[in-house]
């Protein structure tokens, strides 16, 4: 199975055939509303401003795993992510990154590139990986990193040089 070859519910329960973005650089993120790591959603929103027209998108992936930090409905997620941040990019329902309800593009993704120590599980809100044009999982992110410090690889992804 290729990394997109998934089909998920964006945040208002439409399905969403993750092959569309096929061609494409994917920046997937599993976001919170009430993390320390939210204001990472700017950081995310500028990259996707910044490189949609090159062929960036960026998924967000609100998930509950990590100390209750989205308790909130998707209509909450969405006001939220817009109003406070201004978020334009694509996201989708709230889901499980880890354990046996964790979904399978999730699976896939920690499969294709594990984290420290070969663990496959996330450890945190605001884990990033990095998907380039022909679907390849190319790096995974600590939730640390900020989204300026991927844009290098992005530029690179993308054709733009570094």
């Amino acid at each position: 199975m290729q990394t997109l070859d998934f089909t998920v519910n964006d945040l208002q329960g439409r399905p969403v055939d993750l092959k569309q973005y096929a061609g494409k650089v994917v920046l997937v993120v599993n976001t919170a509303s009430r993390c320390g790591f939210t204001p990472q959603y700017e950081g995310l929103e500028r990259l996707y401003q910044t490189y949609r027209d090159q062929g960036l998108v960026v998924l967000g992936f609100p998930c509950n795993q990590f100390g209750h930090q989205e308790p909130g409905e998707a209509t909450e997620i969405a006001q939220f992510c817009e109003l406070r941040f201004g978020v334009s990019f694509p996201l989708f329902e709230k889901i499980e990154v880890n354990g046996k309800a964790a979904h399978p593009f999730y699976q896939q993704l920690k499969s294709a590139a594990p984290g420290l120590l070969g663990t496959e599980a996330i450890k945190w809100n605001f884990t990033k990986f990095l998907i380039d044009r022909h679907g390849k999982v190319v790096r995974r992110y600590a939730p640390q990193a900020k989204p300026e410090e991927l844009e290098s690889a992005v530029r690179e992804l993308l054709g733009l040089g570094i």
